[in-house]
């Protein structure tokens, strides 16, 4: 090799040696998001699976909400971000202010009445061999709404499935969902490029083509919210919780497109 390119091979052995943390390699995740709306003037009160609840009432960009039971007694107000997946789906993420190292995100369908709600937490303390930033689940119900269709819960559907997401001109990644608790990614472009790993993650089906995908991260203390849809659109909207450089919690807007690249089907043993 040429002092050229041993030391364009250095280099690039450095980045991947280097791991980026979750505020380097977030930043412009959110490029081909899905575009903000405003819920000012409307209301959401929902019943979760264990008989708590949790309501809404938005502003322009702040929400007043209440909660009880699960997410813990609660009656505040914080900042939201909704999105409008489809004409009668949305995604709404409350990045707490009023509660440190946490977020409640809601996912819901007007058609069918029926909705899945998210909270991410970052532990006080990282705990060696554990994902730091942990997540609880509940389908729920709109109260007044007549629920149809089947409850929202954890789904067996994107395991062999293997996609490319494109958040922004600098971000593309792969994942590859190998069973109902983990997926592997890996960064083709971007400050992560060379980084993969296999990480805990959760799939929960909303409603036909729409798919709840969170994933929990052992290396950087970081965990994420999606709302996949793989229906005409292929479009995906999320979030991140997690510990950035300077070692606060930080809250992170991402989304973009996706690109399948085909599905493996097992032909016995079927993975967990």
């Amino acid at each position: 090799m040429t002092e050229a390119e041993i030391a364009e091979f250095t280099e690039e052995r450095r980045g991947v040696d280097e791991w980026a943390t979750y505020d380097e390699f977030a930043a412009g995740i959110d490029t081909y998001r899905l575009p903000n709306v405003s819920l000012e003037g409307r209301e959401l009160s929902l019943t979760l699976d264990d008989g708590s609840s949790l309501s809404l009432a938005f502003g322009s960009d702040t929400a007043r909400w209440s909660a009880s039971g699960t997410i813990a007694e609660a009656d505040a107000t914080d900042p939201y971000d909704a999105v409008q997946v489809r004409k009668d789906v949305f995604f709404l993420n409350l990045p707490l202010e009023s509660r440190d190292r946490e977020a409640v995100t809601v996912v819901w369908s007007e058609r069918t009445g029926r909705a899945i709600v998210t909270h991410s937490h970052i532990d006080a303390e990282r705990v060696e061999g554990e994902p730091q930033v942990k997540q609880d689940f509940h389908a729920a119900t709109i109260d007044g709404a007549d629920a149809i269709g089947d409850e929202p819960g954890e789904s067996r559907d994107l395991i062999g499935m293997r996609n490319l997401y494109r958040y922004s001109p600098e971000h593309l990644y792969e994942h590859v969902y190998m069973s109902t608790e983990r997926y592997a990614w890996q960064n083709l472009q971007g400050v992560q490029r060379g980084h993969g790993d296999m990480d805990l993650s959760t799939v929960w089906k909303l409603d036909d083509g729409l798919y709840l995908f969170c994933f929990r991260e052992f290396r950087i203390s970081v965990a994420s919210v999606w709302l996949h849809d793989l229906g005409y659109n292929l479009m995906t909207t999320g979030i991140f919780l997690g510990i950035n450089g300077d070692g606060e919690s930080e809250h992170s807007r991402a989304g973009g497109h996706i690109y399948p690249l085909g599905t493996v089907k097992y032909p016995d043993a079927q993975p967990v």
